[in-house]
């Protein structure tokens, strides 16, 4: 194989001013014939070579494409390509790692654009997740909203109206009250903006298509929502930070909260409650029922307690404490039944414990609602519940939420739950 001795070397760059690269750049810079530029700063760059040139440069438009890599494949002397912030963060790095050797390639990254951007922000951004939709679907976008992360950096593309994707999704999953929407345009030029916007609002229309957004959680919230009497949105529950997902979706709490045939009068028990979104809203519906929610995990009554000053309503009590702990070693006789029972949140043989001890005291037309999402521990619940003497009935729950994308419209699925109800 022949031995390949020139070099490419991939500066990245966030100023359009020569005298902002380091000294060594500089040099490399008027001493290397052939360099690479993107088309959108090509003018800008080669306005470089009025420095004290040692030779006349030649300068090769970049598009990023199959013509880059054949022109660079042709050059017997060492090259530059000019890139932004750092080549090898969602930048042409990839690119030329699949078509030449590392021996061939040197990387001077500069601040990426996130960097710049958290630091005019001043905010911590270690983590941060990162996703670009310049190119590519919003496939990666959606994932990542739908974990509701702290921050959210997300590298656009002007072609595909990506902005208005970004908009059209926190609308579709109920997050636009849920941060704050900083849009960065320019960094680090001379036109560099910063500016926050009402994503309720019409995107404004003189925006700069060298842009990213940045998505930072909202510390407020605003208590004085006019919530609906039921189906309520699943960002107004507060949730774990490391566990955005523990909540019931709307569409499935819906549907158990119907099952449950909520009377005016009794008592609801909220077994693995997690945030508390079941129990709450039916308390929310019913506000004379008395509410006990119940989950070992550690933070769960504060996280209850403060979804229920978000709904406005008072569970009578809140154990943050295993279930079978409370089953075994607590009075029972000091507790009220319940009526309506929900057990989420557990295993198998807990879920059919907790059957045994409770549904044979159970009046006729109560009422057990459990979700799964295990096919296998079906067939074992269905048979304890009709054993205690409750008719069954199971229902699948499969829904779909239609997502923006550059091409239009796509549907995209929530996981499926069964449920099982049990009716004494």
């Amino acid at each position: 194989m022949t031995e390949i001795n020139r070099k490419i070397h991939v500066i990245g760059i966030n100023s359009f001013e020569f005298k902002d690269l380091p000294p060594k750049l500089q040099n490399l810079f008027l001493e290397t014939v052939n360099i690479a530029v993107p088309n959108s700063y090509f003018e800008k760059i080669k306005s470089w070579s009025k420095n004290n040139l040692k030779q006349e440069q030649f300068f090769f438009t970049s598009q990023s494409n199959k013509e880059l890599i054949n022109w660079l494949q042709s050059q017997k002397t060492d090259v530059i390509l000019i890139s932004r912030g750092d080549p090898l963060w969602f930048g042409i790095g990839r690119i030329l790692l699949e078509n030449f050797s590392k021996d061939e390639l040197s990387f001077y990254p500069s601040n990426t654009c996130i960097q710049l951007a958290f630091s005019k922000l001043k905010i911590p951004w270690q983590e941060t997740i990162n996703v670009s939709i310049h190119g590519r679907d919003s496939t990666k976008l959606v994932e990542a909203l739908k974990n509701k992360p702290s921050n959210l950096a997300i590298i656009t593309d002007s072609k595909n109206k990506s902005l208005e994707i970004i908009q059209k999704n926190l609308s579709e999953l109920n997050l636009i009250d849920f941060y704050d929407f900083w849009l960065c345009e320019e960094l680090g030029f001379a036109n560099e903006n910063i500016r926050k916007l009402n994503l309720r609002d019409s995107l404004p229309s003189d925006i700069s298509s060298l842009n990213i957004a940045i998505l930072t959680k909202t510390k407020k919230y605003d208590s004085n929502n006019n919530l609906p009497l039921f189906g309520i949105n699943d960002n107004i529950f507060k949730t774990f930070d490391d566990r955005p997902n523990l909540l019931t979706k709307r569409e499935v709490r819906i549907q158990i909260l119907a099952d449950l045939e909520l009377p005016k009068n009794g008592v609801i028990w909220d077994v693995g409650a997690g945030c508390g979104s079941i129990g709450l809203e039916a308390l929310k519906i019913r506000p004379n029922l008395d509410l006990f929610c119940i989950d070992k995990r550690i933070g769960s009554k504060a996280l209850i307690l403060d979804n229920s000053k978000r709904l406005r309503v008072k569970p009578k009590f809140i154990f943050e404490e295993d279930i079978i702990n409370i089953l075994n070693k607590r009075n029972l006789s000091s507790f009220e039944k319940p009526n309506r029972l929900i057990i989420g949140g557990c295993d198998k043989k807990t879920k059919l414990y907790i059957i045994n001890r409770l549904a044979q005291d159970m009046s006729i037309g109560d009422i057990i609602i459990i979700p799964i999402i295990d096919i296998q521990t079906i067939k074992e619940l269905k048979e304890e519940l009709e054993d205690k003497n409750f008719k069954t009935n199971l229902n699948l729950i499969q829904t779909y939420k239609s997502l923006s994308i550059a091409e239009g419209m796509r549907l995209e699925p929530n996981n499926p739950v069964f449920l099982l109800k049990g009716k004494k």
